[in-house]
Order: structure tokens, then sequence, then C-alpha cells
């Protein structure tokens, strides 16, 4: 269910609320595009920034705008067990397909806190497919490998989003984990090399700009077509690299801003671009015809 180039989708925002036609249009958009799963409430959603409810409405939406022609992934995670539970319970009754937990932040479990934490969640929605989400960069804490396959083990724990960037952790990852154990990239300059050690798909940031190539490189994979999937991934360096420019998803919000998706709008702590930042920005998105 949860393989290929899904998209880590931005929460478009204006006069504060969430602009639920802006997100319709992008979900059409990346479907029509090639996108195989949208997830949306994860970290480039600015699901910190969500309150409870709105939390539940952009999943809602999203599943009754996808109409099950792809899945749906909605990110659930908490660095409450208790609050994560409620939203997973919440995203499953709205009929997504699974959904996506990132580690408990700032209060720095140890592994057998993660390991009870996920599993709480687990037993709370029985047949509910789940998929952990490592990013150490984000949470300044590193689910190690020997957590991920005790969960493995865990029948409706079905994979894990892997954003350290760290080819070795995800090495052991996947030699640990069972064969139908989804391992997925969470990070964009590492996913060729994800892919190459096995791993089934890529939930991106940088497919939020450029679905279709993000998608064709995928499918060139699969199909066993190494060079062009090398080439897609050379040709996808410099945008990748200006995604990152300052805090995701400031500036993948503001490139489709530019594109005319969706309004440059976010929520505090999060701000606009430094000028020059976006200046720099603009120019890598004119390289690739995106705006003029």
């Amino acid at each position: 269910m949860f393989e290929g180039s899904m998209v880590a989708i931005v929460t478009p925002f204006r006069n504060g609320k969430v602009d639920f036609k802006a997100l319709s249009d992008l979900i059409q958009w990346h479907i029509a595009e090639g996108t195989d799963v949208i997830i949306p409430c994860g970290t480039t959603g600015e699901s910190a920034t969500l309150d409870f409810e709105e939390h539940k409405k952009v999943i809602e939406h999203t599943v009754k705008v996808v109409k099950g022609r792809v899945p749906v992934m909605a990110g659930t995670g908490a660095n409450s067990t208790a609050e994560a539970i409620d939203l997973t319970r919440s995203a499953k009754s709205a009929g997504a397909d699974g959904a996506l937990l990132v580690t408990p932040y700032y209060n720095k479990p140890t592994q057998e806190g993660l390991y009870q934490h996920y599993k709480a969640i687990a037993d709370s929605v029985k047949g509910f497919p789940l998929v952990l989400y490592n990013v150490p960069g984000r949470t300044a804490l590193n689910m190690v490998p020997a957590t991920v396959a005790r969960l493995a083990k865990i029948s409706n724990i079905v994979g894990i989003k892997e954003a350290t960037g760290d080819m070795a952790q995800v090495s052991d990852v996947i030699r640990l984990t069972p064969k139908n154990f989804a391992v997925l990239s969470g990070d964009d300059p590492t996913t060729l090399a994800l892919y190459a050690l096995g791993g089934t798909g890529s939930i991106s940031v940088v497919a939020n700009v450029l679905p279709a190539r993000t998608a064709a490189m995928w499918d060139a994979w699969r199909a066993g077509d190494i060079d062009g999937a090398r080439k897609i991934h050379f040709e996808l360096d410099p945008l990748v690299d200006a995604m990152f420019i300052e805090t995701n998803p400031v500036p993948v919000k503001t490139s489709l801003a530019m594109m005319g998706k969706c309004a440059e709008e976010f929520r505090l702590p999060l701000c606009k671009m430094a000028p020059d930042n976006k200046k720099k920005l603009r120019g890598v998105l004119k390289s690739y015809k995106l705006v003029r």
C-alpha cells in the first residue's frame, strides 16, 4: 500500500485559517502528476501549529478529496501518547489508509519508552496500518534499528520513514526487519541511495514542487532503469538544496506561493523568508521553469 513517491503535503493558510480550497487544488494536482500517496499533517504540513480540530479536519478533508484514488497516510504523531492515540483513532474513523507517527519530540524517552509508546498506539487501532517516523534532526531523538526491528513484529506497524540521512542506519533497519516492512526515505538528498539499499519509496518535501519528476525517479528505479533514476536524482539536486535554505516548510511553501498554488502564509514561530534567501530561491525555481 505505502510504496512509491509520496508527498508530505503543505497545509495552505489564508487569513490565519486553513485554506481548504487551496488544499483541494494541491491534492488534485498531485494525483494528476503521479504522486502515489498523500500525507497530510506531517512536519511539512505544519502539524505542530495546527490545533486538534484543524488537524482532524485537514485529514478528513484530504480523505474526501482523494476519494480512494491513492492511499492517504495521515500524520498523527505527538509527544504525548494519549494525544497520538486520539489523533490516530480520528484518522482511522475519517477513512485514512494508515498513519505516520513521528517519534515523541522534546521529552526524549528511552528506547523502551519509544517501544511502549508505539505499542500503545498500535493496540488502540488494531488492524490500522502505522508507519514509524524517525527524524532526529527535528525531535532530538534517534530510534535505533533494534527498536525498529522490535516494533516491526507488531502486526499493524508496517513501515518506517527514515529521515536520518544515515545510510548505515538505514542498512541496519532493512537488514533487521521483514521483507514486507516498508522502509521509506524521509531525506530527499539520500532518497536514491535508500532505494539502492532496498527502500520502497519516499515521503518527500521536494515532491510538493516537482511531483511528476519525483514520481518519475521512483518509476525509473522500480523499472530497473538505474541510469534514468540517477539522472533525475542529479536533476533534482539543486532544487532539493533550495528547499532547505531555511527551515522546512518555509522554502517549499514560499515556492508554491511563487507558483500561484497557495498563499505565502505561515504560523509563528515560522515566518517569511529573509529577502536574500527568497531571491536565491526564486532563481532556482526559474532555472526549473517553475516561475518566470
